[in-house]
């Protein structure tokens, strides 16, 4: 199936469908596309406001939470009925916004954890009791005081990791999810995949992609 020269992220998330994304210039880039597994029907949710960058999706296929292009904040759609909210971050750093990159679900999807710029050491959290109407709860400061590229979470939601840009030396920051304290840091990997084990087989598989589990 063609999307485009430029597609890129794809996510399959525990309700279906299977979600696509790209970076074409051209248009198609501002739209999130939905593929039925069994069918290949297509459907898109859009136009955002921008270019897409990464997204992460609720346990429902619900709500899509998106880092867009130029736009300090994130837009989230309602995949039900097609509609885009934009929430803003008033107090951001100043210049352009570029694409804010890594964006996630807690795995009981109360709130969503969003990277900011490359420049900017903080990672933004939103409350998201309302997914229509999200509130900024918090703003947490990276040790290494440069910014980050992707984030995601282990499937208990006891800790969320936040990867630093690539090719940096800097590590993978780890933070308690529930009090947001760091509680240390660990190599550099934004591909992060938990697979736990019980007596001997796969018991349940994580995500990097930060997906909703509630």
């Amino acid at each position: 199936m063609y999307f485009s020269n430029r597609s890129h992220d794809t996510q399959y998330p525990l309700s279906g469908p299977i979600f696509q994304e790209t970076k074409a210039e051209d248009g198609s880039g501002n739209y999130l596309y939905l593929i039925d597994p069994s069918s290949y029907a297509l459907s898109r949710v859009g136009p955002y406001s921008g270019i897409l960058g990464p997204y992460a999706v609720d346990s429902t296929s619900s709500y899509a939470v998106t880092n867009v292009r130029n736009l300090w904040g994130m837009q989230i759609a309602n995949l039900k009925t097609g509609e885009i909210i934009t929430a803003t971050i008033l107090n951001h750093p100043p210049g352009d916004a570029g694409l804010l990159h890594g964006i996630a679900w807690t795995p009981d999807q109360s709130e969503v954890w969003e990277n900011s710029s490359g420049s900017d050491p903080h990672v933004y959290i939103w409350r998201m009791l309302n997914p229509t109407s999200p509130i900024l709860k918090d703003k947490l400061a990276l040790r290494s005081g440069r910014g980050s590229h992707w984030l995601t979470f282990d499937v208990k939601g006891d800790y969320g990791y936040v990867a630093p840009i690539k090719n940096s030396d800097d590590g993978t920051e780890i933070f308690n999810a529930r009090t947001h304290a760091s509680v240390g840091v660990i190599g550099s990997s934004e591909d992060m995949l938990e697979i736990d084990f019980a007596n001997g087989k796969i018991s349940q598989v994580g995500d990097q992609y930060g997906i909703g589990r509630r």
